[in-house]
């Protein structure tokens, strides 16, 4: 199976900037693709971004596109979702998961980190 561990959340105020990590261990030798998802209190988890293993293939929720970037270096098993111009809407526990395809449906994905929070203050 795949472990996951996501890591560099924290507070930030509004239009600055963060980068997430997604640190992959057990079966990286599967090629996953990677997605980031995140969840507010009190709501549902949402698509964030998403790509493939070569990172050939990408998807982002009309919400983030042009400020987020997702990537990945499968030499280190690591997913990164770099965040700028960075919004209050933004807050929430962003979450890595891995899956078979390149999607924005979470019930796709096979294996989810823990989260990281995000806060982005106004």
């Amino acid at each position: 199976q795949v472990q996951l561990i996501e890591s560099g959340g924290g507070l930030v105020q509004a239009g600055g900037s963060l980068r997430l990590s997604c640190a992959a261990s057990g079966r990286t030798f599967r090629r996953y693709a990677m997605g980031w998802f995140r969840q507010a209190p009190g709501k549902e988890r949402e698509f964030v971004a998403s790509l493939s293993w070569s990172g050939g293939s990408t998807r982002y929720a009309d919400s983030v596109k042009g400020r987020f970037t997702i990537s990945r270096d499968n030499a280190k098993n690591t997913v990164y979702l770099q965040m700028n111009s960075l919004k209050p809407e933004d807050t929430a526990v962003y979450y890595c998961a891995a899956g078979g395809i390149v999607t924005a449906d979470a019930t796709m994905y096979n294996y989810w980190g823990q989260g990281t929070q995000v806060t982005v203050s106004s």
